[in-house]
């Protein structure tokens, strides 16, 4: 019988990396770094190479300054039209903290400008004109990369799409906070 990746037993590299991870976080030695180990490390750097590609992209098509992160705020903006850091914030699924920082950014390289908002405590974020004339080529770039994800998608038998899902109802079951505090009262370090 074949396994299937997700309707049958656990594949066996799932099982080997949960080993792996599992005996290495019960091991009392302090002299390893367990910062060299991670299972989330190779996903991070997947991504920061695949945005890589993106920005190559972008400079290969003479758009400097422009960031892979800029470019969903900047199609919403042109979609939606202006709006507050926090109603932008909301719209992308980001904080507020981490949506200011990013507008700033934005704001330096002359792709968003920013004015008061409705009430003097907000600042409302619209595009320049540098930005308006660029976002067709970005929703473009967008399409494209969404259908070259699918393509990959396609050729792997876990599709990542799969996997966040997988995750997502695994955290439904029991919270990451949960599982992490678990283990953290099993360990003397914590304590």
């Amino acid at each position: 019988m074949q396994e299937s990746a997700w309707n049958g037993p656990r594949p066996r590299i799932c099982r080997y990396l949960y080993k792996y991870w599992y005996d290495l976080a019960v091991t009392d030695d302090n002299a390893i770094d367990p910062t060299e180990h991670s299972l989330w490390r190779p996903l991070r750097l997947l991504q920061d190479a695949m945005d890589a590609e993106i920005g190559r992209i972008y400079t290969e098509a003479h758009i400097d300054g422009l960031k892979p992160s800029f470019v969903m705020e900047l199609i919403r903006l042109h979609a939606r039209g202006p709006m507050t850091i926090t109603e932008l914030a909301g719209s992308v699924q980001r904080t507020h903290s981490a949506m200011s920082q990013k507008v700033a950014a934005m704001s330096a390289a002359g792709w968003v400008r920013t004015s008061t908002g409705p009430d003097a405590r907000s600042k409302r974020v619209t595009l320049t004109a540098k930005a308006r004339r660029i976002v067709p080529r970005l929703a473009a770039e967008w399409r494209a990369t969404e259908a070259a994800v699918a393509e990959i998608e396609a050729e792997i038998p876990y599709p990542l799409s799969r996997v966040v899902t997988d995750i997502e109802e695994a955290l439904r079951r029991k919270s990451f906070h949960d599982r992490i505090t678990e283990k953290l009262a099993g360990d003397a370090a914590w304590q």
